[in-house]
């Protein structure tokens, strides 16, 4: 039974250290107002009865919103990364290589047409 969890819990974080663990709960207690906008909207199975996880741990990333169940990745793209795309495409191509599917949705977006945001999150589900 104990090695189950092990599997379990690899597979969930893929390997992140405790230090990445410890980041990402600082992360949740501090959510940009976009991030718990889009939370509120996919929180508690409200999208195709589809668990997400926020600010999860993976590897040595921390995803802003993770759902399991199909292997999707939802990252929100604030101001910052406007000099950050390199480490964006980098990021993307390691998670994509991992057999999880990125989206990205910029701040703006999400503020100002969130229903538009569920609703391409709804077709890739």
């Amino acid at each position: 039974m104990v090695y189950s969890k092990i599997i379990n819990e690899s597979k969930h974080n893929h390997g992140a250290s405790f230090n990445i663990k410890g980041k990402a709960k600082v992360l949740r207690r501090n959510m940009t107002n976009p991030e718990i906008l889009l939370w509120n909207k996919i929180r508690r199975r409200q999208v195709k009865n589809k668990y997400f996880r926020r600010q999860h741990p993976y590897g040595i990333y921390i995803l802003d919103f993770f759902c399991f169940e199909a292997n999707l990745v939802i990252e929100i793209d604030g101001n910052i990364h406007l000099s950050k795309q390199e480490y964006d495409n980098e990021r993307t191509d390691y998670l994509n290589s991992s057999g999880l599917r990125v989206l990205r949705f910029k701040n703006e977006e999400i503020l100002n047409n969130i229903e538009s945001v569920i609703e391409n999150i709804s077709k890739y589900l």
